[in-house]
């Protein structure tokens, strides 16, 4: 395998891994973890670095770029759908300032940091790798 393999394939195994660890700290009594917060996203996360994987052992390198830009668009995605989905749920509160002060209480953690390198690390892998030489003689 060459260095460009190795490291989307440690991108996607660093993707998969972050799908596990904590992304939200509400209240500063609970994490959750992505399949707490959105199962169906979570597999679907998981499913994209699993292929990956499976396309980087396999030298598929058209696949792994498919897969690498798919989970950097799925992060970005969960990342701004965390966001919304905070904003919206403590901004239909008739006080401002308990509003805020709720919306302040919703920490990420250091999970997300996981899935972004994850995402990134495959990006960059998948777009370094480049499709062997065939070179041939020429009989003379």
């Amino acid at each position: 395998m060459r260095p460009s393999s190795l490291l989307a394939l440690l991108g996607f195994f660093i993707l998969i891994v972050g799908t596990f660890c904590p992304l939200l700290r509400a209240f500063h009594v609970t994490n959750f973890t992505l399949y707490q917060a959105n199962r169906p996203f979570g597999i679907t996360l998981l499913l994209v670095g699993v292929i990956g994987i499976l396309c980087t052992v396999l030298n598929q390198t058209k696949v792994i770029r498919i897969a690498a830009w798919v989970a950097v668009v799925l992060v970005v995605v969960l990342y701004a759908g965390v966001i919304f989905k905070v904003k919206s749920m403590f901004g239909s509160l008739p006080f401002k300032g308990v509003s805020a002060f709720l919306e302040r209480q919703i920490k990420f953690k250091w999970g997300m940091y996981t899935l972004f390198a994850g995402a990134i690390l495959s990006l960059i892998g998948a777009l370094s790798t480049k499709k062997p030489l065939n070179i041939q003689q020429v009989a003379q």
